[in-house]
């Protein structure tokens, strides 16, 4: 039962939009901690950067067809299968809730736990590290491009050179500044893995603070029902399993080893939390993205509690086959 349970940083999300929703942060104080967050960001990116050895980024990307495969999983099939979600009539889905939904469906993938399940399942992890890392960067270009030609239709704001210039500012620079120092500091960031963990959730838990603080503030729980709520996560679900289903059997079909199956499983199924919320922060500034991180929120546990699950089969399968192994 425990690998169904809420992770604890997916219990410290909540408690923090229970916090936004009591305490919201407004005004000066909001504006201070506004630049905390941004700094903290740009931070989480730099150990990022620092921490990717160039020896993994150099094999991953002589695999170019499983990069292929993970990047047209993520860039082409998610946004299609959002886009089909449009179909779904405003009575069902609240169209604020469906642009959440369609920005999810334009986001990189994953880099820790798409890395970590891999890893748990017996996969190809330095092809891993590579595909999540290599989707997380081009998702700076990639995510406020298809924004610009998908979402404009929603109502919501499209495609801007500001918010372009600003995703790369906190999060591309910071980034390839890392990359640049990695020689130096990367092997002694890899060996404090401890250092990424409070930046990475601490950036996210403030971010997610103070989207929801203003979110409240205008009257996002009074905006939404158990109904709309419960359509999300149903749409996240139907998302998640046919994102899986695809890149399980797809991989198979186009005669991908099973190690790479299972890379391409993990890192083409999922969406990062981590880039998605700073990412909404700057393509949608100025207005209130509450309702847009909300399904984002809710598939990064419905995706943690499915691929633990996933990861845990393909490593009682690989184990019961080494067994089969040693006894012949």
């Amino acid at each position: 039962m425990k690998r169904f349970l809420p992770d604890r940083f997916t219990i410290m999300l909540v408690c923090t939009v229970l916090l936004a929703s009591v305490l919201p942060i407004s005004g000066k104080p909001a504006d201070y901690f506004g630049i905390a967050t941004n700094i903290a960001i740009g931070l989480l990116f730099f150990l990022h950067g620092a921490r990717l050895s160039r020896d993994v980024v150099l094999a991953g990307l002589l695999h170019w067809r499983l990069h292929l495969a993970i990047l047209c999983t993520t860039f082409v099939l998610f946004p299609l299968l959002g886009l089909a979600a449009g179909l779904i009539p405003e009575s069902l889905l609240n169209p604020s809730l469906y642009a959440g939904i369609l920005f999810l469906c334009l986001l990189p993938s994953t880099v820790q736990s798409s890395i970590a399940f891999t890893s748990m399942a017996g996969g190809n992890v330095s092809a891993a590290v590579c595909a999540a890392s290599a989707s997380s960067l081009l998702g700076m270009f990639f995510t406020p491009l298809l924004v610009g030609l998908t979402m404009s239709t929603t109502g919501s704001s499209g495609f801007s050179l500001d918010s372009l210039e600003k995703i790369l500012l906190q999060l591309l620079v910071p980034f390839v500044a890392g990359q640049l120092l990695e020689p130096w500091i990367g092997k002694w960031i890899r060996a404090r893995k401890q250092l990424l963990a409070p930046v990475d959730r601490g950036s996210i838990l403030m971010v997610v603070y103070l989207a929801f603080s203003e979110a409240v503030s205008e009257g996002l729980w009074h905006t939404f029902s158990a109904t709309d709520i419960a359509v999300v996560i149903v749409l996240d679900m139907v998302l998640l399993a046919i994102a899986l289903t695809i890149t399980m059997y797809g991989s198979r079909i186009l005669g991908f080893s099973r190690e790479d199956e299972i890379a391409i499983t993990f890192c083409g199924s999922k969406k990062s939390l981590a880039s998605g919320v700073p990412m909404a922060n700057a393509i949608f500034a100025g207005q209130s993205i509450g309702a847009i991180v909300l399904p984002l929120m809710l598939f990064h546990q419905i995706q943690l509690m499915a691929c633990a699950v996933i990861a845990q089969r393909y490593a009682a399968h690989k184990d019961g086959r080494a067994a089969i192994t040693a006894q012949a």
